[in-house]
């Protein structure tokens, strides 16, 4: 069983992603192709890479080394406009840097990207999506699907304004504890269809000073699912299963092989958590405020009046 999330677009993600986000060249060794041909001989079936990650070669190296049809793996790539600066901010300037994403490939992603909604001065994120579009149009980007990165509600409104293609999905820090503050953007994602991409979904647990409030309840599930399942079931497992519980797609990044693995047998072997289960974390997560990629997501976006922790 691979779960999935169908897009807006009438594609059906993966629901639980590998990305390889920690990977980059090292010297001559490259471990982002390493952990790829981990992964994938581990069964996971959705690679996330980006631009700025420079693990874009290595994802599709990986794909190839192991043999497996690029059509049978979901890969999603970023587009980075800060680096379309090195050229007038032109559309030809986002044609250049979207045809070094497919070079770099060695095909077309599933799903593009645009990593931030900052773009260099005399070009705006609307017409950077515009430009996106106008690929998707002419046949350069025929079949891949568009989407976006790190957008508040301000960031999607003003590409929402002129789209003539909508954003499948928004990729963010996505957890319990910032629920509360990403509210008006899981609104709008709402109305318009958009599905939420989580990175660092695993954050209550590794890097909340005490693990907070929902601790306890992920514990107590994952004795539950222990016992049911004769496998077994720690917390980080019962936090990816509560992700896709809310239909967002979990996008968890590893270079243990271990952890690698965890991510199918979550996908295979795991059932889904109970509409009250996943409820009662969300609850106690939106009590507190804790977001460990700080980034701009607090610019012009206030954060809630609430602690990091009870």
């Amino acid at each position: 069983m691979t779960r999935t999330i169908k897009l807006a677009d009438g594609k059906s993600i993966p629901a639980l992603q590998w990305g390889n986000g920690s990977g980059g060249l090292n010297g001559k060794h490259d471990p982002a192709l390493e952990y790829g041909i981990t992964a994938l001989k581990a069964g996971v079936k959705a690679i996330d890479t980006a631009e700025l990650y420079k693990t874009e070669v290595a994802t599709g190296e990986a794909i190839k080394q192991v043999g497996a049809k690029k059509a049978d793996i979901w890969v999603t790539t970023k587009t980075h406009p800060d680096y379309c600066s090195a050229v007038p901010p032109t559309p030809e300037a986002v044609r250049a840097n979207v045809q070094d994403r497919l070079s770099k490939l060695g095909f077309k992603p599933d799903l593009l990207l645009i990593h931030n909604p900052f773009v260099i001065e005399g070009l705006k994120i609307a017409q950077f999506w515009t430009a996106l579009e106008d690929l998707v149009l002419d046949g350069t980007l025929e079949g891949v699907s568009l989407g976006v990165s790190n957008f508040r509600p301000q960031d999607l409104e003003a590409v929402l304004s002129v789209a003539r293609i909508k954003p499948v999905v928004n990729q963010l820090e996505y957890h319990p504890y910032v629920l509360t503050h990403l509210q008006p953007v899981l609104d709008i994602q709402a109305k318009h269809g958009i599905v939420t991409e989580a990175f660092g979904p695993l954050t209550p647990i590794l890097r909340h000073p005490t693990g907070g409030p929902i601790k306890p309840i992920l514990e107590r599930i994952a004795e539950r699912l222990s016992k049911e399942t004769g496998k077994k079931v720690d917390t980080a497992a019962v936090l990816l299963l509560w992700t896709v519980g809310k239909g967002v797609v979990a996008v968890t990044t590893s270079t243990k092989e271990n952890n690698i693995k965890k991510i199918v047998q979550v996908d295979n072997e795991l059932p889904d958590l109970t509409k009250e289960e996943i409820d009662e974390i969300e609850s106690a997560g939106r009590k507190i405020h804790f977001r460990y990629y700080a980034e701009h997501m607090s610019k012009d976006f206030p954060a809630p009046n609430l602690p990091e922790d009870l």
